[in-house]
């Protein structure tokens, strides 16, 4: 069971106090895992917590809602609403109980469902996909958006991921690919993409070429929607809770560690 140099089958598990049973995004500041951001589906906090310290700390930042992503973009967070709303805070202001520097972005991208959102803090650029949108036929590509909301939110570059080169692997997108997480390996540059309909985890290339895609076992992802690194590498996966299970975030290591 590896994908790359993961081993898939052996991760170390972080179960998830009962606030983050439905987790749905996780990432980490400048790749340093000592502190885990992250949100769940039903409540606008954003949470923190320490590796395999479950007691954790939050900061409201919105009303209730189905937020789907965090990033950490130079110091600000933000939080992907599956509407394609934006939420912004001063990561100063996860020291509070509440923000009051909440900024929310509306009209960015276009309407549509999305669940997974990238920071890339070496070009200061979001990088958000698509996981159902009218624009799109998933079963033949996903769009994805790339832009700075801080800078211009209006020069927004778009790419594509076919979901063709996904079939020529495996089988388990012929209803079409509905992706729920991104992120990018920092030692290989490629971009790693989760889907929990699918049950699937895609890698392609720094230009979206599609290298590879593992099967997830439902028994041991059982919805995985959350996905990061840390900066010496190592895989994050994030699993929204069950009536027998809790949240969890699953750790692999690369094999050469």
């Amino acid at each position: 069971m590896s994908l790359g140099k993961f081993d898939m089958g052996n991760p170390e598990k972080f179960n998830m106090p009962e606030s983050l049973f439905e987790i749905s995004g996780i990432t980490f500041r400048n790749g340093n895992s000592d502190t885990v951001y992250a949100v769940q589906d039903e409540e606008g906090k954003l949470f923190r917590l320490g590796w395999k310290n479950n007691r954790q700390l939050h900061t409201r930042f919105a009303r209730k809602g189905d937020y789907e992503d965090v990033a950490i973009l130079k110091d600000q967070a933000v939080i992907l609403k599956s509407n394609g709303f934006l939420y912004t805070l001063p990561l100063s202001e996860t020291v509070f109980e509440e923000s009051e520097q909440t900024r929310e972005w509306k009209k960015i991208l276009p309407k549509g469902e999305y669940e997974g959102m990238y920071a890339d803090n070496a070009t200061d650029d979001l990088y958000i996909l698509c996981k159902k949108c009218p624009q799109d036929d998933s079963k033949d590509s996903v769009t994805g958006y790339i832009f700075n909301p801080f800078k211009d939110s209006t020069n927004v570059k778009t790419f594509s991921i076919q979901v063709d080169e996904i079939k020529a692997i495996t089988g388990k997108v012929s209803r079409g690919f509905r992706p729920s997480g991104i992120a990018k390996n920092p030692e290989t540059g490629d971009w790693y993409i989760l889907s929990a309909v699918n049950k699937l985890l895609v890698v392609t290339d720094k230009n979206w070429k599609v290298k590879d895609a593992f099967p997830l076992n439902g028994n041991v992802f059982i919805q995985p929607e959350g996905i990061a690194f840390d900066k010496a590498g190592n895989l994050y996966i994030s699993n929204e809770g069950d009536d027998l299970s809790n949240g969890n975030i699953l750790k692999f290591k690369p094999a050469a560690h």
